[in-house]
């Protein structure tokens, strides 16, 4: 398992940026797959594209999203999103774990993918303050 870490600052309060911030609007701001069903609540959402379907389950904190794959080929992916203050703005991180289930060498390429997402997905968020 190997582990990524991603962060943006943006110069607008973490509750802004906490209330703007969605189960899918996370998942296609990481740009590898398209929103194809969103739970009423949020809480599940199943992205697609490339012969493949991966379906994610999304816990919100005061200060972090939490969301982790359930269904779909990785044997691990869990990613925490968090807003933090900072210097009058908010200091957004991500962190991934990512296995594979294969060899480490197929990890260090799932988590060199997944450090892309997480850029995508903060640098998408960013650009809107």
């Amino acid at each position: 398992m190997r582990e990524v870490e991603v962060s943006r600052f943006v110069r607008t309060y973490p509750g802004i940026v906490r209330d703007d911030l969605s189960s899918d609007s996370i998942l296609e701001s990481e740009g590898s797959f398209r929103v194809r069903a969103v739970e009423a609540d949020g809480d599940r959402v199943v992205v697609g594209g490339y012969g493949l379907e991966l379906v994610s389950e999304f816990t919100t904190h005061e200060d972090s999203i939490e969301y982790e794959q359930v269904e779909g080929p990785l044997e691990t992916l869990r990613t925490t999103l968090t807003c933090e203050p900072e210097d009058e703005g908010t200091r957004l991180t991500g962190r991934s774990q990512v296995a594979v289930g294969g060899p480490e060498l197929v990890d260090r390429v799932a988590a060199w993918k997944r450090r892309g997402e997480l850029r995508r997905a903060l640098d998408s968020i960013a650009s809107e303050y």
